[in-house]
């Protein structure tokens, strides 16, 4: 069999080929009318591994017929950023297009090599196509992210997943030449997680292993292999959301000793230590939250530590935070308010402040009873006095529902002093 991955050997050269994303480049869809117009803006691609990010990039670059330059955040400095826009300028004369430039993993970027793109970017030298599997929100600068469109990319539905499947058994040059039949696919649906390459991967790996023409896959089969070869998919991060699930999944379930196991196994593979310290950070307020607000004070204290400091001494800091999560009282209390005020406002809709509670900086809005008989707290015994502040519609609901630890049980006793029967 070649050597190239099936992976590679499948990628696809146009959008018609092109399987999933129906939301960015299905018919009517923004990304594809985009393209077909001929006018491409500068854009991120946001997404999990192996859902063609790269391949969209590429495709782009081929439609538009445009000259592609490629560097990869991990092994390129602001020196080889500077070469491919001086290429970029030289390119550009007439009225020919403007390169596309496309980054992978652009939030490992550095600030500074973010910012020596912006001049060419907002000038437009290049056009620039950034991939990242973090939200950018985060990792790309503002003057940057201002500049660019950000569309997300889903993990592929099982309905793409199976269509990829049989694409690769009919039309890969190798896959043709023997019988593939597909007896059972729940385990490699199941372990691709809508990840288009692992899944190829899997696929490649199971027929490699079978001997003579007929390859019969099945569940066991697939097991089996990657059994065998699990050290691949560690080795070139594949399973990355996995691990970082059981890393939250045992500081959630207060297992100090899973927590620092699962970030040794993550710090090992390489893993981005802002991405751990990121993740913790929302934890701390999702499971920890209000029986310990203190937890998230240390987690924001660890994301900005581990910015500062790096690797290796990064790895004490976030074991510390982990172990102090892991063994912290539990809550959701707020996760689960914010989302129930959420389903609210959506069932209601937009409810009239009550004018007692609304702004008055007019003499009009005071004369039409904006701010009327609002009852300043600090004037009354306690700063409290009671007082609606829900719509009128909504008055009687209760939101936030205190959880049965210490710090949330002294929060309730104060709530039922306050307002009585009502908590």
């Amino acid at each position: 069999m070649s050597n190239q991955p099936l992976a590679e050997r499948l990628r696809p050269k146009t959008l018609d080929d092109y399987i999933g994303q129906e939301h960015l480049v299905g018919k009517n869809a923004v990304l594809r009318k985009m393209i077909e117009s001929g006018n491409i803006s500068s854009i991120i691609l946001w997404g999990p591994p192996g859902v063609g990010k790269t391949t969209l990039a590429k495709i782009i670059a081929n439609t538009l017929q445009r000259p592609f330059h490629v560097l990869s955040a991990i092994n390129s400095g602001v020196k080889d950023i500077r070469d491919v826009i001086e290429k970029a300028k030289k390119q550009q004369f007439f009225s020919k297009p403007n390169p596309i430039l496309f980054i992978d993993e652009i939030h490992r970027f550095s600030k500074s090599q973010q910012d020596s793109l912006l001049g060419a970017v907002e000038d437009g030298t290049i056009t620039l196509i950034g991939a990242t599997t973090e939200n950018p929100s985060f990792e790309v600068i503002s003057p940057l992210l201002s500049r660019c469109q950000v569309y997300i990319l889903e993990p592929l539905s099982k309905k793409g997943l199976l269509e990829l499947i049989d694409s690769a058994i009919t039309k890969d040059v190798e896959l043709k030449k023997r019988k593939i039949k597909i007896k059972e696919d729940q385990a490699m649906l199941r372990f691709s997680g809508g990840d288009a390459r692992k899944l190829l991967n899997v696929l490649e790996l199971v027929v490699r292993a079978e001997e003579g023409v007929k390859v019969e896959v099945t569940d066991k089969k697939v097991l089996d292999r990657l059994q065998n070869n699990l050290a691949i998919y560690d080795k070139q991060g594949e399973m990355h959301y996995d691990i970082i699930s059981a890393f939250i999944k045992s500081i959630r379930g207060s297992d100090p000793d899973a927590a620092v196991y699962w970030l040794a196994r993550m710090l090992e593979g390489g893993e981005d230590i802002k991405f751990i310290a990121r993740r913790m950070l929302i934890l701390a307020a999702e499971d920890v939250g209000l029986a310990n607000p203190n937890a998230l004070l240390l987690a924001q204290s660890t994301f900005d530590a581990v910015h500062k400091i790096g690797n290796p001494e990064a790895r004490i800091i976030l074991s510390e935070c982990a172990i102090y999560l892991a063994t912290s009282p539990k809550s959701n209390s707020a996760y689960s308010a914010i989302d129930d005020a959420i389903a609210l406002v959506k069932r209601t809709g937009d409810l009239p402040v009550p004018l007692h509670i609304r702004n008055a900086p007019t003499k009009l809005m005071k004369e039409i009873g904006y701010g009327k008989n609002y009852k300043y707290s600090h004037a009354y015994e306690g700063n409290f006095e009671e007082q609606d502040y829900l719509p009128e519609k909504i008055k009687s609901e209760r939101i936030y529902h205190p959880q049965k630890n210490p710090s949330e049980m002294k929060i309730h006793e104060r709530l039922k002093k306050w307002w009585g029967e009502r908590f």
